[in-house]
């Protein structure tokens, strides 16, 4: 097998790409938003971005730091029956699944609800044109 001389056009865009890498690596990346939490009971979401006004928490208070005696402001359960919901805005499911389909996965769930009504009311329009084909 031969190799590619030294100074080849191949090695030089390997050395771009890695330095290309290196480059954006030494960026600082955007702090992820934080989590949301679900109550399992009343389905109540914490939201740190918005605190507890009725338990008197700051708001930027993620849920990891709440005290542990810190309850549900809707129906008082305790704080491990909280689950996870990721961030605001994020798509809903599993991270692995969402490259499959025809990209519907990736909708955030606003974004489902206005593809599945629209779909419906085109539907219904379309049911109702039937009327007019005397």
């Amino acid at each position: 097998m031969t190799h590619p001389p030294e100074d080849s056009p191949i090695e030089s865009i390997a050395a771009a790409d890695s330095s290309a890498i290196e480059a954006t690596s030494s960026e600082p990346a955007a702090p992820a938003p934080p989590d949301r939490y679900e109550c399992r009971s009343c389905g109540y979401v914490y939201e740190p971005g918005k605190g507890d006004e009725r338990r008197n928490v700051a708001p930027n208070t993620p849920f990891e730091t709440l005290p542990e005696n810190w309850r549900c402001p809707v129906c008082g359960v305790k704080k491990y029956q909280f689950k996870s919901i990721g961030p605001a805005g994020k798509a809903s499911g599993f991270d692995e699944n969402l490259g499959y389909g025809i990209g519907v996965n990736t909708l955030t769930p606003g974004a489902k609800n206005v593809l599945i009504f629209s779909v419906l009311g085109l539907g219904i329009l379309l049911l109702l044109s039937f009327y007019g084909l005397n």
